[in-house]
């Protein structure tokens, strides 16, 4: 079996997933979807299962149909990357499961965002369908500061700017819940405080273990499970606390970060996940 990872750049993760692999005595090949010329008719890679780490959602999404086109097994998935990679295909996924999640609006003009945001009540959270890291995330605490981004969004153009995302803001304790799930196992989850409303640690949030009660790891199964067609993944789930109706799936990520979570839970994450890219390849060849 021959196995790659589809890659552009190579991060602490990539690291430490090629040294997870090498630990269980199988070679990886570097996939740079940057260096990828495909003609669909014959193209024949030689590798049987890919692990999709792509830093650029809609390159690893295409080099990802590429593959699987070519008969190659790729975790995650296309259709899997292409539900988390968008908002609006997440939350309707989630819906359909009956997955606990916040109120959330979506509109297609801001005459129609500027009515969900006031039905909904102030402060919302204002979102791009598409983006990670907590980038271009705003709240909007009035109808002054909701009238001026949607202005602003309306005359930037662009695609994540003509579809508007609003989730009701939830009062969270200083504190998200990332966890993690391998196969259709919750791992692992870490508490990501700060004193500011986002709390990635992309943007200074501090990660502490996290225990995985029954709770978050059925919340986070049922999660999984919706975006993936049933079939589970290598995931990560954005849990909020919510103090009338307790845990609410936020967001879910295929191809997330993990450098900041292995010694905070003492799960070496990697090496699961090079696992399961073994076992479900095997099963494949």
């Amino acid at each position: 079996m021959n196995v790659g990872i589809l890659c552009s750049r190579v991060r602490v993760e990539e690291k430490l997933l090629f040294a997870a692999f090498e630990t269980l005595g199988m070679p990886v090949q570097r996939l740079d979807e940057r260096q990828l010329i495909v003609y669909p008719d014959r193209y024949r890679p030689d590798v049987d299962v890919v692990l999709e780490r792509s830093i650029s959602a809609t390159a690893g999404l295409v080099a990802s149909q590429l593959l699987e086109a070519a008969g190659v097994h790729v975790i995650n998935d296309s259709v899997t990357a292409g539900t988390c990679a968008d908002k609006v295909r997440t939350t309707l996924a989630l819906t359909r499961a009956g997955v606990p999640q916040p109120l959330t609006a979506i509109a297609l003009s801001p005459e129609a965002a500027l009515e969900a945001i006031e039905q909904i009540g102030y402060p919302v959270v204002l979102k791009p369908p598409i983006g990670s890291w907590g980038r271009l995330l705003a709240r909007v605490n009035d109808r002054h500061a909701a009238e001026a981004l949607l202005e602003h969004k309306e005359v930037l153009g662009g695609v994540t700017h003509q579809v508007f995302y609003i989730q009701e803001y939830i009062e969270k304790p200083s504190r998200d819940i990332r966890a993690f799930v391998v196969g259709t196992q919750t791992i692992c989850a870490i508490y990501r405080h700060s004193p500011h409303w986002i709390t990635n640690t992309a943007r200074g949030g501090i990660a502490s273990n996290c225990p995985v009660t029954p709770e978050i790891d059925a919340l986070c199964r049922q999660a999984a499970l919706a975006v993936s067609g049933g079939r589970g993944g290598v995931l990560a789930i954005d849990l909020l606390e919510d103090p009338q109706r307790g845990l609410l799936v936020c967001e879910v990520n295929h191809t997330m970060e993990f450098r900041n979570s292995i010694d905070t839970t003492g799960v070496n994450i990697p090496l699961l996940m090079a696992q399961f890219v073994l076992e479900h390849g095997r099963e494949r060849v």
